[in-house]
């Protein structure tokens, strides 16, 4: 499509908004992320009827500090478990099932699958306020003399855990998680191995104190759930070699090939720190061929020290996992959306061609940033992309560009991966008209 084709876009009219009830559900605060964390709670407060009530966790007699100690296991090993790598590629597999035959309202919901941190969100939130009530009691148990496992040492490592918790759901706040993003990755990562050491303490202690045997204590077996969970992509840690281009100062195109072939939509974590920060950007492999490549973007401290410093190797760990652009099989045709970098995510699914697409692509100057043989390799799998030059015509309106090549392509959704303010306002503007739309909900 031509530039002033996509100029005629911004004089079509974009559909009717949805009927008010169906729109409140497709507002930000009702995605479904929030609404899977709801449901956790709500899963969460029946469970606390039942120990209010016929459970009798609480009596004259005591607490029940081995159900409480329970619950807030189980609500950590899913908040825990359900970022596991293999487990999220799972999810993408089983929500990428249905065929496109299926009802569109079906499929459009289940595409919604990249929302499972909310579940994350739910079961950590839910477990911290467990372990608070378990400390409570442990504090009523060790003061009134009530034995149960409250022993010294048990309330100290409990009391310790506390703070340890408060400072990861403090950092762990959209406000500071995105103004202090390395403090957050720090103090999750840290505390959280130092919270794990100290709940494995608190769960030998606690068992030695009431004679039960480690061996059959479900907190032991929550807690190897748990550990496992977190050793597993550590245990696939190597540093690999890399080839890396610099097309401009804005962008280097970094080439691996050191055994591993990613499937197209997945993403690898980098770092050359691995033990203060990692970064995940979208794995781009060509077909037929080993290796892949990653898009890299100047957007901060450490991606300009990326570019300006080129490294020779970088390490990696886990596995290659799912992201968001992989829900395209549930739809017969799709369009994708990008500015800038965000054309990296897209490339792996424009040049495997699994799905039918049409490209919308806004960027300064394409070919001075990115290079004319990436330019040239998408527009070979992409003769009708619209390409968006923001120094010649400035920003344009996104919705409009991206319904513009929906109903030219008589598409079924829209994917957009671009910054975080632009991917709400093109998911929200197209949802709130009937539209299928999808893009990254920033909640790592």
């Amino acid at each position: 499509m031509t530039i002033d084709a996509a100029r005629r876009a911004h004089e079509i009219e974009l559909p009717e908004l949805i009927s008010p009830p169906r729109r409140l559900l497709k507002h930000p605060r009702l995605m479904h992320y929030n609404r899977l964390a709801v449901l956790v709670l709500v899963a969460n407060l029946v469970v606390l009827a039942h120990g209010l009530g016929p459970g009798g966790w609480w009596t004259s007699g005591g607490v029940d500090l081995r159900a409480l100690s329970h619950a807030a296991l189980g609500n950590f090993a899913l908040g825990i478990v359900i970022r596991q790598q293999y487990v999220i590629n799972l999810l993408f597999r089983l929500a990428t099932l249905a065929p496109t035959t299926w009802p569109l309202r079906v499929r459009w919901t289940l595409a919604k699958v990249y929302h499972f941190g909310g579940l994350h969100v739910g079961g950590v939130l839910a477990g911290t306020l467990w372990f608070l009530a378990l400390v409570g009691g442990l504090t009523y148990h060790a003061v009134n003399g009530l034995g149960g496992g409250a022993s010294a040492g048990t309330v100290a490592v409990s009391y310790t855990l506390v703070a340890l918790l408060a400072g990861m759901v403090v950092t762990a706040s959209p406000p500071l998680r995105s103004r202090f993003h390395d403090l957050f990755e720090r103090v999750h990562r840290f505390g959280g191995w130092t919270a794990l050491a100290l709940f494995w303490i608190q769960a030998m202690l606690f068992a030695g104190a009431t004679g039960e045997d480690p061996a059959t204590a479900p907190s032991v077996w929550i807690l190897a759930v748990i550990t496992f969970s977190i050793a597993l992509p550590w245990l696939r840690l190597r540093r690999v070699p890399v080839v890396v281009e610099r097309p401009s100062s804005h962008v280097a195109l970094v080439h691996f090939d050191h055994g591993v072939t990613p499937f197209a939509g997945s993403s690898t974590a980098v770092s050359r720190s691995p033990l203060l920060e990692w970064h995940s950007f979208a794995n781009v492999p060509a077909p037929g061929r080993s290796g892949f490549r990653l898009t890299i973007s100047r957007a901060g401290d450490w991606t300009g020290s990326f570019i300006d410093d080129l490294p020779s190797h970088v390490w990696v760990k886990g596995i290659t996992t799912a992201g968001v652009a992989n829900v395209e099989s549930l739809f017969t045709k799709v369009v994708y959306v990008a500015t800038g970098s965000g054309i990296g995510p897209c490339l792996p699914h424009l040049l495997a061609a699994a799905v039918p697409s049409r490209l919308v692509w806004s960027a300064r100057r394409h070919r001075d940033t990115y290079g004319d043989t990436l330019v040239d390799e998408i527009l070979a799998v992409q003769p009708d992309a619209v390409l968006w030059d923001t120094a010649e015509h400035g920003k344009p309106d996104m919705v409009r560009l991206a319904y513009e090549a929906y109903a030219d392509f008589g598409a079924e959704a829209v994917i957009c991966i671009s910054n975080k303010q632009l991917t709400w306002q093109v998911v929200h503007g197209l949802e709130r008209r009937g539209i299928p739309a999808y893009g990254a909900i920033w909640d790592s």
